[in-house]
């Protein structure tokens, strides 16, 4: 059975976004929740994902480890493990267990970190149009999923449930979360993207591109925080299947929006998805961190 939402009484419920729950638990943490919802076009799905959610924080959970081993950027993260979590966190252990991350009190930076290794997607729809992205200006004949030059940041407006993310020129992150900060986000969410890519590449996945979200801590930290370079915050390629000027297999809820596209959803109410996209989509992303990894996930 896929969760859909978590039901912790003694925990204050902060918000449900489009997949996570998140609650309060003391004066310097929260906990996240990655429950089965599925979102895609930045509506959630009736019906969700089953152990979606632990596949998503076990893959968090890695790319967190790596990058800070990797001294690449510090996280919010405090722990994974339910049994070194507060009593009153412990108690809904059948709801919670392999789905939850305790996490450090940080001020969200309101904007969506978006870093582009690969012509796709919104990009790639803008780009025939203008010959840009977020109107930076690029090079004439790109094809579709071409490998860009340079990894591209690329952010956007971070939407309420039922809107969409905007994107933004890079310019207009001054007025948003300040000049400091916007310049150290474009730089630190490249230099993880980079990182993340190269080994992933290695592993024969490839990166197209994937979101980020940053916080600040009392310090005036730029902190990474959320979930990580998941399938629902990236698309994933198979290497071995690339080729530019056409659309790419993925491991990531493509998937969901291919079956979407076909359908003439509307973009506007979320809908039951069939069974076998479900199976598929969850096949996709056990493959996914299996690949990554080297382990099968806990479900």
């Amino acid at each position: 059975m896929a969760l859909l939402e978590t039901n912790c009484p003694d925990l204050k419920l902060i918000a449900r976004g489009k997949v996570r729950d998140l609650y309060d638990v003391d004066d310097s943490s929260l906990l996240f929740v990655a429950t089965d919802r599925l979102s895609a076009f930045d509506v959630i799905m009736k019906n969700g994902i089953p152990g979606k959610g632990k596949i998503l924080t076990q893959i968090s959970q890695f790319w967190f480890s790596f990058l800070s081993q990797n001294n690449i950027v510090p996280n919010h993260i405090i722990t994974c493990n339910i049994d070194e979590m507060p009593a009153k966190v412990r108690q809904y252990r059948d709801q919670l267990e392999g789905r939850s991350m305790l996490v450090r009190k940080l001020k969200i930076l309101q904007v969506e970190a978006i870093v582009r290794g690969y012509i796709t997607g919104s990009g790639w729809a803008e780009y025939k149009k203008k010959g840009t992205i977020c109107d930076i200006l690029l090079r004439e004949g790109l094809q579709e999923s071409e490998e860009l030059e340079a990894p591209l940041f690329t952010p956007s407006t971070k939407a309420e449930i039922g809107d969409h993310d905007e994107n933004i020129h890079p310019s207009k992150l001054d007025s948003i979360i300040g000049e400091k900060y916007a310049k150290e986000l474009a730089e630190v969410a490249v230099k993880v993207y980079k990182a993340a890519a190269d080994y992933a590449k290695s592993k024969g996945i490839i990166i197209a591109d994937t979101k980020f979200e940053f916080g600040v801590d009392e310090n005036g930290t730029l902190i990474l925080a959320d979930e990580v370079l998941t399938p629902d915050s990236s698309r994933f390629w198979p290497a071995d299947k690339y080729g530019i000027g056409r659309g790419q297999p993925s491991y990531d809820k493509q998937y969901v929006r291919d079956y979407l596209t076909s359908i003439n959803f509307d973009k506007k109410n979320g809908v039951e998805l069939p069974k076998d996209v479900v199976d598929n989509t969850l096949e996709k992303y056990v493959e996914a961190f299996t690949i990554l990894t080297g382990k099968k996930p806990v479900l």
